[in-house]
């Protein structure tokens, strides 16, 4: 309901185990015969380090562990590979684009990206990579599925990537499947067709979006205001009525027209209060038609509501959106 605004979300960074410092008085140790015995020299040095020093110990130690497994094979820059399916077609070059489906994840298989979650593989060029992934996709062969171990030396570096998203000195691990390979102007044709193929979904949904609201005004009980806004009163109220700069208290739940839920105060179990003048159009104008009390179903065309982009909680472009509000309390 809120104004379309881009989120970004805060991402969670890797909790990192750092070694503690076991000093103190120590006896020197012994043998049976109480003769000194000199200390066994340790592979870690007995001071305490850092938590960015202990993640980028585990890291290399995980590489180290990893590429004695078998099957794996190492090349001179250190990738680590496995073959989980051989293909036999085309290999690319770093001046080629590929399509590949892919998952990512840290050594502890915290997963941070993959375009199995996305629904659809992903298409870039070969050449424009972190140097690890250009060397590995230079290796295969299309229909080739590979587990690659990419050390940060050829990965984010130190610095690491996203804020912190992918933390400097971390070994990335990656389930890859080249589905093609093609040349850019290949890959420029294709994405065109992709673009047409989603304006004409995007032109499609925005018709039968039009033809619902056509339809829907037609219905018993329903009103329709001069910009397009359609609404039904559920049950009138008989407190105070907001205006534009208004606080309102609302109970609400949001639906598509197929009938999904894309957000509830009552699912989250609170009603949510917010300055009617910092909502969409359609909340803004629709509760200004209500008294404290009041419950009603509003029905937002389009440009109502979050317009020809959508809204990244779940809210496609042109979508109408169906509200059932129940206006609990009104602060001027």
């Amino acid at each position: 309901m809120f104004a379309n605004t881009r989120t970004i979300a805060l991402v969670s960074v890797l909790a990192l185990a750092a070694c503690s410092d076991n000093s103190g008085d120590e006896k020197q140790a012994e043998d049976a015969d109480g003769n000194p015995v000199a200390p066994v020299e340790t592979q870690i040095e007995k001071e305490t380090i850092s938590m960015s020093e202990a993640y980028a110990l585990e890291n290399q130690q995980y590489l180290e562990t990893n590429k004695a497994k078998d099957g794996v094979e190492v090349t001179d820059t250190g990738l680590q590979y496995v073959v989980l399916n051989e293909g036999g077609g085309a290999s690319p070059t770093v001046d080629d684009y590929v399509t590949v489906h892919y998952r990512g994840k840290f050594i502890d298989g915290k997963e941070f990206d993959s375009s199995h979650s996305r629904g659809e593989p992903a298409t870039f060029p070969a050449g424009g990579l972190i140097p690890g992934f250009t060397e590995a996709l230079t290796l295969m062969q299309e229909g080739d599925t590979w587990e690659i171990t990419i050390p940060s030396e050829i990965a984010y570096g130190e610095a690491g990537a996203g804020g912190g998203f992918i933390p400097g000195n971390s070994t990335l691990v990656f389930e890859l499947e080249l589905i093609e390979v093609m040349t850019a102007e290949e890959a420029q044709q294709l994405q065109q067709r992709r673009q047409e193929a989603a304006e004409a979904e995007a032109a499609a949904f925005k018709d039968a979006q039009l033809a619902f609201l056509e339809q829907n005004k037609s219905q018993e009980g329903i009103q329709t205001t001069e910009s397009g806004l359609q609404y039904r009163v559920i049950e009138e109220g008989e407190g105070a009525m907001p205006t534009a700069q208004s606080n309102v208290t609302v109970h609400y739940s949001g639906k598509l027209t197929n009938g999904e839920e894309f957000d509830s105060s009552y699912r989250r179990g609170q009603p949510a209060t917010f300055p009617l003048n910092g909502v969409i159009r359609g909340w803004t104008e629709g509760l200004q038609l209500m008294k404290e009390g009041a419950k009603y179903e509003f029905f937002l065309p389009y440009d109502l509501g979050y317009g020809e982009r959508g809204s990244g909680g779940g809210i496609p472009p042109y979508a109408t959106l169906v509200f059932i509000v129940e206006l609990i309390s009104v602060d001027s």
